[in-house]
This record gives structure tokens, sequence and C-alpha cells, in this order.
């Protein structure tokens, strides 16, 4: 969480605001409710040759890493993606 001491702003693990800036007990709840989960799903990558489906495999304060998830298939090279942190807006959540 993100405040002044007034004010909280619940921040997500990759550096993304989850609403507006509140009193402490909402922030935390915000968190409390997205829970860890969030990570393990598959993700979408947009980059300038498409939508990619993607896999964080490394969240930092420096950097996120994604892995391409081709449907689990065990014959296809993963290809990875070093991303800022906090996350871009091309890194859309699980549906």
């Amino acid at each position: 969480m993100a405040g002044d001491g007034a004010r909280w702003v619940p921040v997500d693990l990759l550096g993304r605001d989850l609403g507006a800036p509140g009193e402490w007990p909402d922030a935390e709840a915000a968190l409390e409710a997205l829970g860890l989960g969030y990570l393990g799903g598959v993700w979408t990558l947009e980059t300038p040759s498409g939508s990619e489906r993607v896999r964080l495999v490394e969240v930092t304060p420096r950097h996120v890493t994604v892995a391409s998830d081709d449907f689990g298939a065990i014959d296809v090279p993963v290809r990875t993606t070093e991303l800022p942190f906090p996350a871009p807006p091309e890194l859309r959540a699980p549906a």
C-alpha cells in the first residue's frame, strides 16, 4: 500500500493501483479480496505482433518476467519476456 498517512492506495504485487485513496481498512480489504491467486492465471500480453498468452514467472521490484503459454504444450519452446516494474498496461489480467 502507498499512502500519505491519512489516505491509502492499495497496490498489487505488480505495482498497480487497485483503487482510489481511502482509509487503511478499505485498502487492506481490497488487498485481501484480491488474494494471491491472480498471479497464477493466464495473462494476455499485447505486443506489436498481436496478443500472446503468458504466465507470470517472476515479479520483483525491478521487473516482471512472463513466459509464453501454449495451452500447456510441453513440446513448444518457452519464450520469456522481461517487462518493467510496475507492469505496463500491455499486460492484462486474466478475465
